[in-house]
């Protein structure tokens, strides 16, 4: 339950985060069959699919480095779906990580690609 609360968390701080930078958030906890999308939001016309990972310390690493091979396969199979239903036409989208520990917030654009 912890890890949860923690998750959460991290979301609502990344959430206020892209919005100071001009993101529009179109959906948050996105869930599909074969994964879930943190965030989704949209900024100069790109659909950006967010994995948000939120660490009490960066003693062990930062959050990023948990976004492993597999957990993007996940995230990109859900992008995947997310568009096959919602966008019509070409779109460009990217996927990003934002990592926050006890002090800072980094935002990864272009984390990975698929």
């Amino acid at each position: 339950m912890f890890t949860q609360k923690r998750g959460k968390e991290g979301e609502k701080k990344a959430e206020q985060f892209l919005r100071k930078k001009g993101y529009q958030i179109i959906a948050r906890n996105y869930r599909t069959p074969v994964g879930e999308i943190d965030i989704i939001a949209e900024k100069n016309e790109e659909l950006v699919f967010i994995e948000v990972k939120k660490r009490s310390s960066s003693k062990f690493g930062i959050g990023a480095e948990a976004v492993t091979a597999q957990k993007q396969n996940k995230i990109i199979r859900s992008a995947q779906l997310y568009m096959k239903r919602f966008c019509e036409g070409e779109t460009n989208c990217r996927f990003d990580v934002i990592s926050i520990d006890a002090k800072n917030i980094r935002h990864i654009e272009n984390a990975f690609t698929a």
